[in-house]
């Protein structure tokens, strides 16, 4: 909105909705979220925000952090999130910006990784300002002739408006019903709610405007939209995704979360300091790429496993990275004779996914060893490796080692 848009609404509204839109692609619509901000004031009755999770996988991942962050901002401004387990909608799994059908998760499995969101996300949120909802609440005793009601308020045609729905029709690929009525199911959600504000990445636009429909068929003041961007996974081009298993989660052990920010692309970076801290990725520029990125890992392995974590996986990088020595933690293989065959080894120890990678790495000079106490590396051609009495370090690639003994 222009400031001549704003003129009418309280300059504490306007810094409120600041907070609302503070790297957010798009408020929908501003004026509505404005008027909700100053019945807040004038009542004291916090907004209701909804935010919702489907429990694919067991780890929140920083992807759902940026989300998160925004949300505990709020909190403290005085508003209550709704915090959607999607126990039920994983059996559907959101199609949002994906090409192929989702596998059909059992109910154990969703049960497993469900039972993990409560506590990661109280990572970040204020648990006293956040109510914690397991949508099959409202559907495992829902009548049939309840649920044609929800199915029966939105159109094919309109349905088929969503691009990625359009254009697996168009490429005849397989869109099977549960996805079409997803957005709808998780709209659902939205009325018994009675959210105020839904917040979702921009991949979730159709379902947000789907839950805003829904309101109104059920007599409600439609909810406003927060949508913020999405943060690119590991892979570099793709959105964090635990499907695409490029992601990095909150409560993996500290030495996986910071190992897994330094193997963050510098073009990337940026905007992880821009979506995950507080720090000005404008001022962080100013150091070289691997310092940032260092800080970086460091803040964020410090925010979800404590400052002594933080700091201790900094410097163990930089002893094991910069200065050439091995780790002072690291997996110990023992080894049944003195003489090995280096290949099976590292398969049963999980450091090669297949002998037959395990035989590429070495003829291509990719595997070192180091004699326990020793310093410097000396490369492998042969699989037979002697192990001495004091052990022997294994190094693969630039960040994988194992101890081997006797």
């Amino acid at each position: 909105m222009n400031k001549e848009a704003l003129r009418p609404y309280s300059a504490g509204a306007q810094r409120h909705l600041a907070v609302f839109a503070e790297n957010a692609v798009e408020v929908l619509p501003q004026e509505d979220l404005l008027k909700k901000i100053e019945q807040f004031l004038s009542t004291g009755k916090g907004l209701r925000l909804k935010i919702g999770f489907d429990p694919t996988a067991r780890d929140i991942h920083l992807g759902h952090v940026v989300l998160l962050r925004k949300l505990r901002k709020l909190q403290d401004l005085g508003h209550t999130v709704c915090f959607i387990v999607g126990d039920f909608t994983a059996k559907i799994g959101d199609p949002s910006g994906r090409s192929i059908l989702r596998p059909i998760l059992s109910d154990e499995e969703i049960a497993a990784n469900a039972s993990t969101y409560t506590d990661q996300a109280f990572k970040i949120l204020d648990q006293g300002k956040t109510e914690i909802i397991y949508n099959s609440v409202w559907y495992k005793d829902m009548k049939v002739s309840d649920f044609l009601l929800i199915l029966a308020s939105y159109t094919v045609a309109r349905m088929l408006e969503r691009d990625d729905f359009a254009n697996r029709m168009k490429e005849n690929r397989p869109l099977t019903m549960l996805e079409l009525i997803y957005p709808l199911v998780q709209g659902y959600d939205s009325v018994k709610c009675r959210a105020d504000v839904e917040f979702g990445g921009t991949d979730q636009k159709f379902n947000l405007v789907v839950g805003r429909h829904l309101q109104e068929t059920y007599g409600q003041a439609p909810q406003s939209i927060v949508t913020m961007p999405l943060l690119v996974g590991l892979d570099g081009k793709n959105k964090m995704s635990k499907s695409l298993g490029n992601y990095i989660g909150i409560s993996e052990p500290a030495k996986t979360v910071f190992g897994k920010v330094m193997s963050v692309s510098d073009e990337v970076m940026w905007e992880y300091f821009r979506l995950l801290t507080e720090l000005d990725p404008e001022a962080m520029k100013k150091k070289h790429p691997k310092e940032a990125k260092e800080e970086l890992a460091s803040l964020l392995t410090a925010i979800y496993h404590g400052a002594g974590a933080g700091a201790g996986e900094k410097a163990e990088f930089k002893r094991v990275f910069s200065q050439n020595q091995v780790p002072q933690d690291m997996p110990v293989y023992q080894a049944g004779k003195n003489s090995i065959d280096l290949i099976e080894v590292l398969n049963k120890a999980g450091l090669v996914p297949s002998k037959n990678e395990g035989r590429r790495l070495l003829s291509q000079g990719s595997i070192s060893k180091l004699a326990a106490g020793a310093s410097g590396d000396t490369v492998l051609t042969e699989p037979t490796v002697s192990v001495p009495t004091s052990g022997l370090v294994i190094k693969v690639g630039k960040k994988k080692f194992i101890k081997i003994v006797i």
